[in-house]
């Protein structure tokens, strides 16, 4: 996935506080609605923004689709900063304190 797709759906707070919600547990567009004052069109909208950008993924059960959120993406994006860093594997095991790493 470009990286310009990710940055830019991580760009809304609304699509962040979904990410946030869908942290907590996967939901329906419906259970999404609840916690906002937007219609759910423009949830919808949202969700399918986060989903184009690889950042959540949905099911069917029954009728209904189920959201929940894709980490996949977002570790890419902490490898490729860290690698901005200037960091290694080595040199961030070695900032965790030695009995954090047992």
């Amino acid at each position: 996935m470009p990286i310009d797709t990710t940055l830019k759906a991580l760009d809304d707070p609304v699509r962040r506080r979904i990410l946030h919600l869908l942290q907590e547990k996967s939901m329906t567009v419906t259970e999404l609605v609840s916690h906002f004052d937007i219609s759910q069109p423009a949830i919808s909208r949202h969700l399918a923004i986060l989903k184009k950008a690889d950042l959540i993924r949905d099911s069917r059960q029954g009728k209904f689709v189920i959201y929940s959120l894709s980490t996949s993406v977002l570790e890419e994006m902490i490898l490729w900063i860290r690698e901005l860093k200037g960091e290694t594997d080595e040199t961030a095991d070695s900032e965790v304190p030695e009995r954090a790493r047992s």
